[in-house]
């Protein structure tokens, strides 16, 4: 930054954007209550009346009906997880089904832990109340008995782990009516380096009478809990991240709504090759039915005595049995981080949960090459630096324009210092006089505003790529740094890039401008410091080399047109 007018705009327009994102997080959404679980211990089927967490038989169409569920009772209670779940183990995941229902109720992500360099690993889904999170599958019938998330099912191990060498493991589950004659096997495939599950309902209709009915699969969460308090809640980079229910339609595209909108807003919808999912910084879950199944896609609030939780899910079309005829009904579930290489390839539109939010357009594409430089260096501290030696090396020509411009404007600052004695106050025709010479002397006043602008956008950007990009989450640099999302604990980068500002300053012509602005202007690198100190690391790093290149390259130029000029002089007086 070059320019003392960009040194204003910028501080300005961070200042602006920081208090948009302080406000939203006093006076936007509110986390509510976490909502405790009760069950009645001794329901092993639906006959009796559904929680309001289950579609209810009476509202699932027939096979020759087209309505839709309609939303659930607003009050609920959920069943409790069987004391001893079954415990699956792969190289990415680590899960714990509940027999009762078949409901995935924890999920550890094995290769990210909660804290650098330490054993406990996150866990995304849970049913601790304060992050209850789970995902939950089931069969619901307007003709029969089936199994929905609160049956109870046979298991035959209650430990799976896959072998080395392996592709792949099932995980299967059992449920059966004897007085209907219905079996369904509830079967999980897990694949090594996958956190795609793939689930598959198995209807063996051994009775008398045809069978109808359909598969739903829902997530259902409080909202994950944010530290918001203090210093530490304004530095936490989770508090600025979108958090709620995000959908996709090939029709309507990406579409989300956060907890508070509800209420006011759900969603009832049909939909052919979407997905469902509820997100949060870094992580998500979602269910994504087959991609020519024509599924009804809604939300709810599910209340109980304690509190609140809200459900997004996905319920197929009604599906027919007939007596001794099968029928496999699939979808997949992915819990993981938003991995942006990889998203695209498990449904289409599922990438869009790195939500960059209006630096989009500039974020996805510096998030691609980042990872492309990363893929060179093995770090991503030194795929930042070679980002801005990127850009740099793009504008040089517009930049050694600019730093000419200016080497000019500060060899003439005692010929303006001079029309500024010569006119006072009176700053219009001081104004009209510095323009003329400007004009003489060939030099565009404005001519260091372009690389800047430039810059603005890719400043922001970043900033989102480092909020919203888990393969930087963590991710160490050098010596003090090792966390390029978290700030600086040494204040280093904040106090290299004021020394670098007060050099730029000293290179930076300053005659004839506005007083007020000459002052502002020696604040503005304790404002930048302070400013930064609360920045990641990472983008801070970006602004410090960046600066510092630009200081060295107007100092170079600088030097050369004095020298040149000099050289000259000699020439002539010769």
């Amino acid at each position: 930054m070059t320019n003392p007018r960009m040194f204003l705009l910028v501080a300005l327009l961070a200042l602006g954007y920081l208090s948009w994102a302080q406000w939203q997080t006093d006076y936007g959404p509110k986390r509510p209550a976490a909502a405790a679980t009760t069950t009645d211990a001794g329901a092993t089927s639906t006959a009796a009346a559904p929680s309001a967490d289950v579609p209810a038989p009476s509202d699932v169409p027939s096979a020759s009906a087209t309505a839709t569920p309609t939303a659930p009772s607003p009050e609920a209670a959920a069943p409790a997880p069987s004391a001893d779940p079954i415990v699956v183990t792969t190289d990415v995941l680590r899960l714990e089904i509940d027999p009762r229902g078949g409901t995935i109720v924890a999920a550890d992500l094995l290769a990210y832990p909660v804290q650098p360099k330490q054993p406990e690993r996150v866990r995304l889904l849970s049913t601790d109340a304060a992050n209850f999170f789970v995902a939950q599958s089931g069969l619901v019938s307007a003709s029969g008995s089936a199994p929905d998330h609160q049956a109870l099912y046979e298991v035959e191990q209650r430990e799976y782990t896959l072998a080395d060498g392996a592709a792949s493991i099932e995980v299967p589950l059992t449920w059966r009516d004897a007085a209907s004659g219905i079996t369904v096997r509830k079967v999980f495939v897990l694949e090594r380096g996958s956190y795609a599950i793939t689930q598959r309902h198995d209807i063996r209709n051994e009775g008398s009478q045809a069978w109808t009915g359909n598969a739903y699969r829902q997530l259902q969460r409080v909202p994950h809990h944010v530290d918001r308090s203090g210093l530490k809640g304004y530095t936490n980079t989770e508090a600025y991240s979108f958090a709620g229910a995000a959908w996709y339609s090939p029709k309507d595209k990406f579409q989300k709504l956060a907890f508070d909108k509800f209420a006011k807003e759900p969603l009832n919808s049909k939909v052919t090759g979407g997905w469902v999912s509820l997100v949060q910084h870094y992580f998500f879950a979602a269910w994504i039915p087959n991609a020519d199944a024509d599924e009804t896609f809604s939300t709810a609030e599910v209340k109980n005595a304690s509190g609140t939780r809200y459900l997004i899910r996905a319920t197929s079309p009604a599906v027919s049995v007939a007596p001794d005829g099968e029928q496999a009904l699939s979808s997949r579930l992915y819990v993981g981080p938003k991995l942006q290489s990889e998203l695209e390839q498990v449904a289409p539109g599922l990438s869009l949960t790195i939500d960059y939010g209006m630096f989009t357009i500039f974020s996805e594409p510096l998030h691609w090459l980042l990872a492309k430089l990363h893929a060179l260096t093995g770090n991503w501290g030194f795929a930042i630096i070679l980002l801005v030696l990127l850009i740099k090396a793009a504008f040089f020509k517009l930049s050694e324009a600019q730093y000419r411009s200016m080497a000019k404007m500060r060899k003439l600052q005692p010929r303006v210092a001079a029309l500024k004695e010569r006119y006072g106050d009176d700053k219009q025709k001081m104004n009209q006089a510095m323009l003329e010479l400007y004009q003489k002397e060939k030099i565009n006043p404005l001519g260091g505003c372009l690389p800047m602008l430039v810059q603005i956008p890719v400043f922001f950007a970043l900033y989102w790529v480092l909020l919203e990009s888990v393969e930087l989450r963590q991710a160490p640099f050098i010596l003090w740094i090792q966390n390029l999302t978290a700030p600086d604990p040494y204040f280093v980068l904040p106090v290299l890039n004021a020394a670098a500002m007060l050099a730029t300053q000293w290179l930076t012509p300053m005659a004839g401008m506005d007083p007020l602005q000459a002052k502002i202007m020696k604040f503005m690198p304790v404002v930048f410091s302070v400013l930064f100190a609360f920045f990641p690391a990472g983008l801070v790093l970006y602004w410090t080399v960046n600066g510092v290149l630009s200081l060295a390259q107007q100092w170079i130029i600088t030097r050369r047109i004095e020298g040149g000029e000099k050289a000259a002089a000699a020439a002539k007086a010769k």
